[in-house]
């Protein structure tokens, strides 16, 4: 986007900046380090090179409750041997539980059957307790695995919150994912207890989840509990071995738990990649690392305060579930909502936003695209006065769906788009108040994170589309992935293209005044005659044809130099893919980005297919097209619409010419 190009949507108040924990940390920082800095991008340079410093002065400014003190900041030498704050020792949920001391509200909860209830602080430590005294009666202790297949409810937090009290690490899968998928992951890790619920509300649906549940249990070995949640209302039909009703556990031997202090880098939960093509890589991350990272972004770049209420649309099998929890470390309260976004209409969540008095927002990119695409106009159908931000991630923002939240919600929502991973769980780029949002642009690099555009030859490059890469570590990069012998797959992962850079498999494109683009996944990349076209650049022309629904597309090389884009698009109701609409899309994109951004067809299908955490499955279509994998290889039970993918097993591609 050149500069004269740049359109600013919204203008940091100074009172915004003024109030704001980014502020509040710089006060803090020239008090007690001396260091002023003139703006955010000097600030950032002041974070990537002094990485010790930083990551110290962030423990300090939190307050973080090392039970023993740290004998080194860094150590361990480069990526992926870098160890942070040797000799520390912390605990995560004890992190929550001094974050939340001085509220009354712990959790929001809402879901599509019943009314929206409160949890207070001390009924949720209270159950956190009553659920620590099953797991330690089970014998669980530091390094022991539990797992949960649990939809989005409190009771799902009350876990994670009991397990990780204790040392223990925490896994989940949403109940959403299919039974070969939910043991893909959990079998890597042999948990030693076992939390599930009788099922889950979706689309106006009561899922009951008994015969999963069972086969789940006959994948896995070693368990010595399983602990059944009575959410709606069928746990007393399910039979199961062993197994207890949580209704029935005893009352909590004391009002607050122990916690148990473990070293900085002792894992604290194994979140998975998609597993769509291959074995899901078990990536656990640590207490330290987490609970810095977490504190730093909700403060830095969400300007979460105490009292506030933080949401994120999520299932327990998104990276976004466990950062949503952060929150609490700062104080904030979490609405949680088990259902779907659309269901019975788009507007549920804004409703919702009202009735609970959401300060933070936050949904995926798709959602905010679907709701300008329905003519949505929340900010005149819901009192959202006091909602200060909407967060975006999951894909790409198109500049469209910024110009819509600032036209149909309202003109000083701070829209704080972000880029991120379950590889880190947070984000590496994101919102700065102190900065202007500007249309179709992530506001900055976080602080901490040294993420730069790589050209071909591994330079730095501004102003012009990269590889994405980090040059030095993050303490919430992960420790390793589970049962990874000498970190192998772990570094073919991130490692491999350039040894000591983390390469995380975008486009991204870094501005000459600190803002960000994401151009897509490079693993995805169109390469049209030696120019590499990012998906991203075509999706955001898509958006704004309102007879598609959404696209895929792919290029694939054929052999003797040949090679075949197809677009594939979904239409809305009663649309026909004619010759009109046809060459539309093609005048539109040839238009708008350069011809060889044409695709060689396009083609209407049902649906387009998607992982369960929301992900266009651009790479995974592609090697099936080109007969790299077959349905023995790819995983439905990890798709969000197993049912799309039949199209494109059985898709052949034409003849075409060498072009």
């Amino acid at each position: 986007m050149e500069e004269n190009q740049r359109e600013i949507l919204w203008h940091p108040d100074p009172r915004d900046i003024e109030s704001s924990r980014l502020h509040a940390y710089r006060q803090w920082l020239q008090k007690n380090l001396n260091l002023t800095t003139p703006d955010y991008e000097s600030f950032w340079t002041w974070s990537v090179e002094n990485p010790e410093m930083f990551w110290a002065s962030v423990a300090s400014f939190f307050g973080v409750r090392f039970h023993s003190h740290y004998e080194a900041i860094l150590s361990g030498g480069e990526m992926p041997n870098a160890t942070w704050f040797a000799g520390a020792t912390v605990n995560y949920a004890e992190q929550i539980f001094y974050g939340m001391a001085q509220q009354e509200t712990a959790i929001l909860f809402a879901n599509e059957k019943s009314p929206t209830r409160s949890v207070t602080v001390k009924e949720m430590w209270r159950e956190v307790t009553r659920m620590q005294d099953y797991l330690r009666n089970h014998g669980v202790g530091p390094g022991d695995r539990v797992a949960g297949y649990l939809p989005n409810i409190p009771e799902a937090t009350y876990a994670f919150l009991a397990v990780s009290s204790l040392g223990a690490i925490w896994s989940c899968c949403s109940q959403d994912f299919g039974v070969s998928s939910v043991i893909d992951r959990f079998a890597q890790i042999t948990p030693k207890v076992f939390i599930c619920a009788d099922g889950y509300y979706y689309n106006g649906k009561t899922h009951h989840r008994g015969e999963e549940i069972n086969a789940v249990l006959e994948g896995l070995s070693g368990l010595e509990g399983t602990l059944l949640i009575n959410y709606t209302g069928s746990a007393r039909e399910i039979q199961i071995e062993g197994c207890t009703v949580y209704d029935d556990l005893p009352d909590a031997s004391a009002d607050t738990p122990k916690f148990v202090p473990v070293p900085f880098e002792h894992p604290l939960w194994i979140l998975y990649s998609s597993g769509t093509t291959g074995t899901p890589k078990a990536i656990t991350h640590s207490h330290g690392g987490c609970l810095l990272e977490h504190l730093k972004y909700l403060a830095f770049h969400n300007d979460v305060h105490a009292g506030e209420r933080f949401f994120w649309y999520t299932t327990t099998g998104w990276m976004m579930w466990n950062y949503l929890h952060g929150a609490m470390l700062h104080g904030a309260s979490i609405v949680l909502y088990d259902g779907s976004p659309g269901y019975p209409n788009l507007e549920r969540l804004w409703a919702l936003s009202e009735e609970v008095k959401i300060n933070h927002f936050g949904t995926s990119a798709p959602y905010l695209v679907a709701c300008m695409k329905s003519n949505v106009n929340p900010g005149q159908q819901y009192n959202l006065k006091g909602l200060r931000s909407i967060g975006s991630t999951g894909s790409p923002l198109p500049e469209e769906a910024f110009a819509w939240v600032y036209h149909q919600v309202h003109d000083r929502i701070w829209l704080c788009s972000m880029s991120g991973g379950t590889d880190v769980c947070t984000a590496f780029v994101g919102g700065v108040i102190e900065k202007d949002v500007v249309k179709g642009e992530i506001q900055a690099r976080a602080l901490g994170c040294a993420l730069y555009a790589f050209n071909e030859n591994h330079e730095a490059v501004t102003d012009a589309v990269g590889e994405m890469v980090i040059t030095k570590p993050m303490p919430s990069m992960p420790i390793y992935f589970w049962n990874d012998e000498g970190k192998a797959r772990y570094r073919s992962s991130y490692f491999e293209d350039i040894p000591g850079v983390w390469r995380h498999g975008d486009w991204v494109k870094v501005t000459s005044h600190g803002g960000v683009i994401i151009y897509g996944r490079s693993d995805a990349t169109l390469n049209r005659q030696g120019v590499r076209i990012g998906t991203a650049e075509i999706y955001r022309v898509l958006n704004e044809i309102e007879e598609l629904q959404d696209g895929l597309i792919v290029n694939l090389e054929l052999e003797g130099g040949r090679h075949y884009m197809p677009l594939f698009v979904k239409l809305v109701e009663n649309k026909t893919l004619d010759e009109d609409l046809m060459r539309m899309i093609n005048t539109t994109l040839k238009t708008k980005c350069s011809p060889r951004h044409v695709p060689d067809e396009i083609i209407q299908v049902d649906d387009i297919p998607y992982t369960i955490s929301g992900k266009k499955m651009e790479a995974p279509v592609k090697k099936i097209l080109l007969g790299m994998a077959g349905k023995n290889t790819l995983s439905k039970d990890a798709m969000r619409n197993p049912e799309s993918m039949s199209f494109f097993e059985n898709f052949r591609i034409p003849d075409v010419d060498k072009n």
